[in-house]
């Protein structure tokens, strides 16, 4: 095991990558997307978002994008405010009006096609962040970060390892999760660092714990 003082070097030294690439209350993220359930998608998939508390998602839109053509064929206005955990999740709606996602902050049209697709989430100023998924060929239309990231088996889904940050590569950011998790994204660490960068080395420190947790 490393001592105390190697895993604060090692950890400060990618707080300052982490800060150059992806700073404390950027805009939101796609954390995780869930749309291939075992059997009917309707009224279980979701998309959760991480972003800073408080932070407004009035004006955002998230898209789904084809990816054999590149048209957008859902598209989905959003509203309301990060909660206080910084997760915000939004259900698909199961055609009445409701969704079988527990604590569902908003719900909309979210059932996504399989892979390979990607869902956008965009301002009227342009693209925010997008999360491409599946094995998209020369013609195809990526409309992703960076490469794609894995298209899962029904029944798991695709979540951020670390929604605290952004390589603007959906390959390198994404992995598979068995067991979907909407609304909980853990971030855990113990070792005491200065406030500055307290919250960056909590999700560098908690991304092991996190990829086991999710893993089981």
């Amino acid at each position: 095991m490393n001592p105390p003082s190697t895993v604060f070097s090692t950890v400060c030294a990618a707080c300052g990558l982490a800060l150059a690439s992806a700073p404390l209350g950027a805009t939101p993220v796609i954390s995780e997307l869930f749309y291939d359930a075992s059997g009917s998608d309707a009224g279980l998939a979701f998309v959760e978002l991480y972003g800073s508390p408080g932070e407004s998602l009035d004006g955002l839109v998230l898209e789904g994008v084809n990816g054999g053509n590149g048209a957008v064929y859902t598209s989905l206005g959003l509203s309301g405010v990060i909660p206080a955990d910084g997760v915000f999740l939004v259900g698909d709606n199961d055609g009445s009006g409701a969704t079988a996602v527990v604590g569902a902050d908003l719900v909309g049209d979210v059932d996504y096609q399989n892979g390979p697709d990607s869902v956008v989430l965009r301002d009227v100023a342009g693209l925010i962040d997008a999360v491409g998924y599946g094995s998209f060929a020369a013609t195809d239309s990526f409309a992703g970060e960076g490469d794609a990231a894995p298209d899962p088996v029904a029944g798991s889904s695709i979540a951020r390892i670390n929604p605290l940050l952004d390589s603007d590569n959906n390959a390198v950011d994404f992995t598979v999760l068995d067991t979907p998790t909407p609304g909980s994204v853990p971030l855990v660490s113990s070792v005491p660092l200065p406030a500055g960068i307290e919250l960056f080395a909590s999700g560098l420190m908690g991304l092991v714990s996190v990829a086991r947790q999710r893993r089981r």
